[in-house]
């Protein structure tokens, strides 16, 4: 079995530098990072929230309701495609089905 390479990447969320060692591209890895950084800010320009941390964890809920969100979808999605399946399986040829 083979290791996947991790790389090493310094990103910058809310002013602060951090090294990063992943197995996914530098540029995906930086990708992320700017997402969370931007969501952070968004949080923190509210007005509401004044503590970095909190904002921090508040826009950790909000990424991780959308990745509920979207696994939601994607089960869906692939129910429906299931369904169609079955429903086209008649239609093709015998020795494809």
């Amino acid at each position: 079995m083979t290791v996947p390479k991790k790389h090493t990447v310094k990103v910058t969320i809310m002013g602060e530098e951090f090294t990063l060692r992943s197995a996914t591209s530098p540029e995906e890895t930086k990708a992320v990072a700017k997402h969370v950084d931007s969501t952070i800010r968004e949080i923190m320009q509210s007005g509401v929230v004044v503590e970095t941390h909190k904002g921090a964890i508040l826009a950790c809920l909000r990424m991780a309701g959308e990745l509920v969100e979207m696994r939601a979808k994607e089960a869906r999605l692939a129910e429906e495609m299931r369904a169609l399946g079955q429903t086209i399986k008649p239609w093709l040829p015998p020795t494809k089905r």
